[in-house]
């Protein structure tokens, strides 16, 4: 598997040192840049070529929505993940208006963050649960897919979690009441495997339990 390569903008020297560690030790992740200006990062992500941004919002010379702005207008294949303190709903919203796509916070864990990164790198998109409320009770799902103004077309519809297709299927199955086991026999996978599945989807539901995955599955209309 080809590395992810990451570039980061965010203005503070220990955040971007921070997350350039979490990042740099992950699997498959290589941070080929970091920069601490909203417009050197539209610079040099347009020359540089990254599969990812990881964008803050608060930057010097142009703010991140901009940035992301900028950088979708020119390359809309660079993908943007938003990393930043901020659970404002005009910042949440313009953040996605902007192009971006994803929007974590920076209270994740490393294994959160690591999977955020992933999911959008691999075209998936990734909500922060702190902010996926502000989403959800905003976004109007046109029947023809397309964005009109005032409106988000956010692409993976009732998947805002980043969840891949078998985490979709394993969660089902949860829903279900289905047993590790049993799950491993019903997609013809490893125990081993199931478990690695269960685990991730807990990670991206930022849940400690199964139950509560099965919950929020159903609150949220995942299955």
């Amino acid at each position: 598997m080809a590395n992810v390569k990451v570039i980061i903008v965010e203005d503070h020297d220990m955040a971007r040192l921070g997350l350039s560690v979490i990042l740099g030790n992950a699997p498959n992740i290589e941070v080929v840049g970091m920069f601490a200006d909203g417009q050197e990062g539209v610079d040099n992500a347009l020359k540089l070529n990254p599969n990812v941004v990881v964008m803050d919002i608060g930057l010097p010379t142009i703010d991140g929505i901009e940035a992301t702005r900028k950088i979708k207008a020119v390359n809309p294949d660079i993908k943007v993940l938003m990393y930043t303190s901020r659970e404002d709903e005009d910042d949440v919203l313009d953040s996605f208006q902007a192009g971006a796509d994803g929007y974590i916070t920076k209270g994740a864990t490393s294994e959160q963050t690591v999977s955020a990164l992933t999911a959008v790198s691999e075209g998936a998109g990734w909500l922060d649960p702190a902010i996926a409320k502000v989403v959800l009770t905003n976004i109007r799902r046109s029947s023809d897919g397309v964005t009109r103004k005032g409106e988000i077309n956010y692409k993976l519809g009732k998947n805002l979690y980043g969840l891949t297709e078998r985490e979709m299927e394993v969660l089902a199955l949860i829903v279900d009441g289905l047993t590790n086991p049993q799950i491993a026999e019903k997609l013809v996978i490893s125990i081993s495997t199931t478990k690695t599945h269960v685990h991730s989807i807990l990670q991206k539901l930022y849940v400690e339990s199964r139950s509560k995955a099965i919950s929020m599955a159903m609150k949220e209309g995942l299955v």
